[in-house]
């Protein structure tokens, strides 16, 4: 009992004072990315120092102030008073580069539309990929059109009205030619040989041609 009393003695005689505890867990806990615990904090103080007792000063030093000392969990952190978090949010725009692959699939549905897939794959060359599809159909850039009054009724694929505010168009009839889609970078200056269609306004098919309507179901 003697050895357990000196031992405890001598634990407090080496603890620092509990102004000096209570900087030491406001200088872990700023530089801390995550949330410490009490068993944390005490592995990293002088030995007999008391962390939990240092807490309950330092939270009230912090009271009403920008930031404030909360427990997550069994863990302590500081963090910005819930009042003030609208200090601390802003608006991010998230950009999303088009692949190719996606960039010629919607230059195509643009220029041909109303155009089923079959019809993209013959103009490009190549299999248009689901991926594709389902990021400019999550884009709201296409929707579903139409089905071709053909064998098999394919769906067609037609430009949003997002698509068209987005690129401030009034129209598809408005849409810029080859020069001016390369020229924003929407397009490689050297386009596969054989895979891109023309796209000149005076290339481009009316959609109101005679003969047009009665190859689609309403």
């Amino acid at each position: 009992m003697e050895e357990a009393s000196e031992e405890k003695e001598q634990s407090l005689f080496q603890a620092p004072p509990i102004g000096e505890q209570e900087r030491m867990i406001e200088a872990m806990l700023f530089a801390s990315a995550e949330p410490l615990t009490t068993r944390d904090m005490a592995e990293r103080m002088p030995h007999g120092s008391d962390p939990a007792e240092a807490l309950v000063h330092l939270r009230k030093r912090y009271e009403g102030r920008g930031v404030r000392v909360v427990k997550v969990g069994d863990a302590w952190a500081i963090r910005t008073a819930p009042d003030l978090g609208y200090l601390m949010s802003r608006e991010t725009v998230e950009t999303r580069k088009l692949s190719r692959a996606a960039i010629e699939t919607l230059a195509i549905i643009a220029y041909h539309q109303p155009v089923t897939r079959a019809e993209i794959e013959e103009i490009r060359g190549v299999a248009v990929s689901r991926g594709t599809v389902d990021q400019l159909l999550e884009m709201e850039w296409i929707r579903f059109g139409r089905r071709k009054m053909t064998p098999g009724r394919p769906v067609t694929f037609v430009v949003t009205q997002e698509f068209l505010d987005h690129f401030g168009l009034e129209s598809a009839r408005d849409l810029p030619g080859l020069k001016e889609l390369r020229a924003a970078g929407l397009l490689d200056n050297r386009p596969p040989p054989g895979t891109m269609p023309q796209m000149g306004g005076e290339d481009n098919e009316d959609e109101s041609a005679p003969g047009q309507n009665e190859l689609f179901e309403d």
